[in-house]
């Protein structure tokens, strides 16, 4: 979007989520109280932990058709733009492979230890999908070329397993990039078909609802051979979070002249989407692991709740000196979720005992800590930011 017409709260929240992912992610689970974490797979409830990653799927969905609605204006054709849209959800793939695999890999068999092998692959994605100055077009091919070779060894380099029983790389669960990708995917192509019809969002949105629920009830075995590859998709749980957000960035496109209907009705919508997930728990546990319907209403209808209250204080009673670092996080999102983990594997090579927060057994202290260690991560990625460090798929 526009810097005109940008929507101040959008990028915010995705500033938020983030923040909270690295929060949540530096945890000690073991010392800090449990609504602070992942529940357990056949656990009935959840967590903030549980919550923040839909949350962040959710923003993935408000911004689509902003995104789309941009190329449209500068005169892309749509061909061009589903080009757009494959190939950055196969780099977002193949970046969460990575990211998923870097904790598997056997440095026996490697013939690397794990935490150079993680931090080369991190600097080979930085210097691959970096955003380069126009002014600095033939440099940039310059540093991408051979970081291209780079990863494409440790790629072949990778061994995990036991030398009677060695693996390669395995898409698993596709790893956090990997499942924005796929949403990202199913959200952008949505919004390519229906474009702003909410009627037609709505009955998509419907459409992954009702794979989530027969996928749960195990009715979608006969497609078993496709999962390896499409299983995010045809689990529906994903992409009726990212969708739920498309429908909300809609809902504020076409009612944007009316801020006051619009947090209405959007209010209505998360009530009532908390509300049947509630109901779904009848027939299915609240679960992240499980990936269950009532759990994905439930962080679908929280995430609706959550915006409107973040544009009534920002984008209606212009409420903004508060915002600055957030919103910086979410207009480079990606260098700020991924440079922690090149961070986190740095540390770890040099045995530096940065992390002495995590082993003393304090509760307070293990969530002081990883409270600043968040902060500390969106401060660096806002200078990385100022030094054209930023990250663009």
């Amino acid at each position: 979007m526009t810097e005109s017409k940008r929507v101040l709260s959008i990028d915010v929240m995705r500033g938020i989520t983030l923040f909270l992912m690295l929060f949540v992610n530096d945890l000690n689970v073991a010392v800090v109280p449990e609504w602070l974490t992942h529940r357990p797979a056949g656990y009935d409830g959840m967590g903030l932990a549980d919550w923040v990653f839909p949350g962040f799927l959710f923003m993935v969905g408000m911004a689509v058709p902003f995104a789309v609605q941009n190329r449209f204006n500068k005169g892309e054709s749509t061909h061009k733009i589903v080009l757009h849209i494959i190939i950055r959800t196969i780099s977002l793939l193949l970046i969460g492979v990575l990211m998923l695999n870097s904790g598997r890999l056997n440095p026996d068999l490697a013939g690397i230890s794990k935490n150079l092998w993680a931090i080369l692959m991190y600097v080979s994605v930085f210097m691959i999908w970096n955003r380069y100055p126009s002014s600095l077009s033939w440099r940039a091919l310059v540093l991408k070329a051979p970081a291209v070779l780079l990863l494409v060894y440790l790629i072949f380099k990778f061994r995990s397993g036991t030398e009677a029983d060695p693996e390669w790389l395995v898409t698993g669960w596709w790893g956090i990039l990997g499942l924005i990708g796929w949403g990202y995917l199913a959200a952008s192509l949505t919004y390519l078909l229906v474009r702003d019809s909410l009627i037609g969002t709505a009955m998509v949105w419907g459409v992954f609802l009702f794979l989530n629920i027969i996928n749960q009830l195990g009715y979608l075995q006969t497609l078993d051979p496709l999962r390896p590859v499409f299983g995010i998709i045809l689990e529906g749980n994903v992409p009726l979070l990212v969708v739920s957000g498309l429908f909300v960035s809609l809902l504020l496109r076409k009612l944007k002249q009316m801020p006051v209907r619009f947090i209405v009705i959007v209010t209505v919508l998360g009530i009532s989407l908390i509300l049947l997930g509630f109901f779904l728990r009848n027939w299915f546990i609240i679960s992240k692991i499980k990936a269950t319907p009532s759990w994905g209403a439930i962080c679908s209808g929280i995430s609706v709740l959550v915006f409107v209250l973040l544009y009534i204080v920002i984008d209606k009673f212009n409420i903004r000196r508060w915002t600055d670092l957030f919103v910086q996080a979410g207009k480079n999102s990606l260098t700020t979720y991924l440079f922690p983990s090149l961070l986190y594997y740095i540390i770890w090579s040099l045995n530096l005992p940065f992390f002495f927060y995590k082993n003393s057994g304090s509760a307070s202290l293990a969530i002081c800590g990883s409270v600043i260690w968040a902060c500390l991560m969106l401060v660096i990625a806002l200078k990385l930011g100022s030094i054209k460090i930023q990250l663009k798929l």
